[in-house]
This record gives structure tokens, C-alpha cells and sequence, in this order.
């Protein structure tokens, strides 16, 4: 697994037990399909860049805890709810560390790298996104 944050280990750690086994499962996945991502707490969440772009993340929600990439909109899996119409992000809810499919979230994954929009900049654009990949 690539270097976790010490940041995002004691998010981990301060989650009940059932979600920081989802946690743990999730950024050991992250890590080890996205080893040249860079992690650390963004707003307060777990989140994982590429050249300072988020790409993916994790937090804890009423509905359980949210996987969240932020171009998945784009990567047209049936298993990832899309949210909004102004962004691309897209979503998967787990109340329980076995709802997690280790081969699709790989699969979300190598999307998230191969599919992104210009979240980095997109304050200087006022709000418009562009597509990077």
C-alpha cells in the first residue's frame, strides 16, 4: 500500500468501528490502485489528487459512509449514483464493509485515472469545468 496520511489514519481511527473498517478497506484500495496519488484531510474528508486535481474520496454521511469520484459521472457504471447536473461526481453508499466489490471499485478507480474533469481550477473558471482526460 502507498503512504497514507497520518491525517486520513486518524480519520480512519476516529470512526466507529464498523466504518473505519469500511475506511480502512477503502484507502488501502485507493493507495494500492492509485500509488501516485497524493491523499490528505481536504475539507475535512479523506481525498486522494493527481497533479492537485481530486479525484477521489470518502466521508461520513447519514446514508452511510460516501465513496465520492469526482469525475464518475462520466465513467457510466451502473453501481455509482450520480448526484448533481452542475458537476461530474458521482457516488456508492456502504453501511458495511462486505457491500464493498473489490473489482468494481478497481475498476472506478482505473476510470477516476483515465477520466477526469479540471476540478483544481475550477474557481479561476468561475465555476466551469473542463475535461483534462
Amino acid at each position: 500500500m502507498d503512504i497514507l496520511s497520518k491525517e486520513i489514519s486518524d480519520y480512519n481511527n476516529s470512526q466507529t468501528a464498523t466504518d473505519k473498517t469500511i475506511c480502512e478497506l477503502l484507502a488501502k484500495e485507493i493507495c494500492t490502485n492509485l500509488p501516485e496519488a497524493q491523499n490528505k484531510l481536504w475539507h475535512g474528508h479523506p481525498v486522494w489528487f493527481l497533479d492537485g486535481n481530486p479525484i477521489v474520496g470518502f466521508s461520513k454521511e447519514k446514508k452511510g459512509l460516501r465513496l465520492m469520484f469526482w469525475s464518475g459521472a462520466d465513467f457510466n457504471e451502473e453501481g455509482l449514483e450520480v448526484r448533481g447536473k452542475k458537476f461530474k461526481d458521482a457516488s456508492k453508499f456502504y453501511q458495511s464493509v462486505n457491500e464493498i466489490n473489490t473489482e468494481d471499485l478497481k475498476r472506478w478507480l482505473e476510470k477516476s485515472r483515465a477520466i477526469q474533469w479540471d476540478y483544481k481550477n475550477i474557481v479561476k473558471r468561475k465555476g466551469v469545468l473542463e475535461r483534462l482526460k
